[in-house]
């Protein structure tokens, strides 16, 4: 059974129970699968030699997560070939496919949760209550080692998108 952490996260000031492991600087990053359609799922290891910024928001139809994905849509396109940045939500496929095409956004990959939760408990980010991702920030490694990791105590505020991008500046 996977551990559960109160006390580290609200929405609006609500309390939420996050479910899994809380992920540190130094971690080998823990693998995953989640859906990048209806049928077909990719792991942390499909990104291999790659530096991951991976981006967790709740859900795309948010004002915080659309902002949150937007701005690393175009941080996405100034850091180069070396970075993947991955969206993980708990989305379906084909809404973060219509999400995209309706915001323009074509440098991030988004990814899909829904399926398993694989990632959410894994990172320790799935909220028990709702089923949803917590927001938050990791950095990974070509050698899939965790080098930066914001987890959000509230889940309506924005993750700090300059730190993000420095963790990631300092790797390519």
């Amino acid at each position: 059974m996977s551990q559960e952490r109160t006390g580290v996260a609200t929405i609006k000031g609500n309390p939420l129970t996050l479910v899994g492991t809380k992920i540190k600087v130094g971690d080998k990053a823990p693998d995953f699968k989640v859906n990048k359609d209806l049928m077909n799922q990719v792991s942390l290891h499909d990104f291999d030699g790659k530096i991951k910024l991976i981006s967790v928001v709740p859900s795309l139809d948010t004002g915080v997560c659309d902002a949150q994905t937007r701005r690393f849509n175009v941080e996405a396109a100034k850091l180069g070939d070396k970075v993947t940045v991955l969206t993980i939500s708990m989305d379906l496929p084909f809404a973060q496919a219509r999400w995209c095409g309706a915001a323009g956004v074509d440098q991030v990959v988004t990814l899909s949760d829904y399926k398993e939760a694989s990632f959410g408990v894994a990172y320790g980010v799935l909220i028990k209550e709702l089923r949803l991702l917590m927001r938050s920030i990791f950095v990974v490694d070509a050698d899939n080692n965790v080098q930066y990791v914001e987890y959000l105590a509230e889940m309506t505020n924005p993750p700090d998108f300059d730190k993000a991008i420095e963790a990631v500046s300092k790797l390519v």
